[in-house]
């Protein structure tokens, strides 16, 4: 004989349902690994569903706010054990991509939000986001990402609002400093990153210096596990000859699918139908140069790759 679920349960993981993807955003964007945002939504979920079945307890009037703030607070919480893994981490660490469909052409939406959501997760931005302390990260990406209020975000990390300004201005100062806000247009990104893999899995040389901007970056995270590099390469020179001789041979036998990694029109490199890698190139603001690259070939970070 089947029982109906309890009608009080039954509303807390609708109501933690519909309020999940916004936690898993906050949550990403503050410690970029999907297996410690999981985590970190397993713990809200069960903090969330407790508080529901607590005999007496008073009535919770806005649940976003409430999960919001749960969640927000697990996730700092879970930082200092992420930065110890990163410590003992084995040459450059990326955040873990997230892996989309690629659509032909962008969906029809307010062409500021589009820009919004596409910056909140980008790999570069998340890059940069790793320089920040953790309370600086997450006034950020409260504020500038999901656009919180100052005071709102003193309720949810029990700091006062002055200071929560005070964090903000000092992380929105290093951010802006590193990375200009802008965002290329998706389809030069896509054209940018079809020349890109011709040039490195042809070996050309010539091609590659041309497409590089002076300062390119290129971080390679292996884990120790994957082809990457002990430390990020920094330079036109020294980036297009290590692609050119290395690039025709690693990538032999590989198959390319065009997909969206953080919101961006990317690679991810197939043996067969195994993820070898995920590659996300960074454009200089006028879209003709790469100045990033990011290959993420840890098969840890690729094993939820669909």
């Amino acid at each position: 004989m089947s029982h109906a679920p309890h009608p009080v349960a039954h509303t807390a993981t609708q109501v933690f349902g519909d309020h999940r993807e916004l936690l898993f955003s906050i949550v990403y964007n503050l410690l970029g690994s999907v297996s410690d945002t999981e985590d970190v939504l397993q713990e809200t979920w069960l903090s969330w569903a407790a508080r529901r079945r607590a005999r007496g307890a008073e009535r919770i009037d806005n649940p976003r706010a409430y999960l919001v703030r749960i969640a927000v607070n697990g996730a700092l919480a879970h930082q200092a054990a992420v930065s110890r893994r990163r410590e003992t981490y084995v040459g450059p660490w990326l955040p873990e991509p997230l892996v989309g469909p690629l659509a032909d052409e962008p969906a029809p939406v307010d062409a500021a939000d589009a820009a919004v959501r596409a910056e909140s997760v980008s790999m570069a931005l998340l890059v940069v986001l790793e320089t920040l302390t953790p309370l600086e990260r997450g006034v950020f990406v409260l504020h500038e990402v999901f656009g919180y209020a100052h005071t709102e975000i003193a309720e949810i990390l029990g700091r006062s609002p002055s200071a929560i300004r005070q964090l903000a201005h000092r992380a929105r100062e290093h951010v802006h400093a590193r990375r200009p806000r802008y965002e290329p247009d998706p389809r030069v990104r896509r054209q940018v990153t079809e020349r890109f893999l011709a040039a490195a899995l042809g070996g050309d040389l010539d091609a590659l210096l041309q497409l590089l901007a002076p300062d390119v970056a290129l971080w390679g995270d292996g884990g120790g596990k994957g082809a990457g590099g002990v430390r990020p390469l920094y330079g036109r020179e020294k980036v297009a000859r290590l692609l050119a001789a290395v690039a025709p041979h690693s990538g032999k036998g590989l198959d390319i699918a065009y997909r969206t990694v953080n919101g961006a029109p990317s690679a991810l490199l197939l043996v067969g139908d195994t993820p070898y890698a995920v590659l996300v190139l960074d454009l200089t603001p006028d879209g003709d140069q790469v100045c990033g690259i990011y290959a993420v070939a840890n098969p840890d970070k690729l094993s939820h790759v669909a």
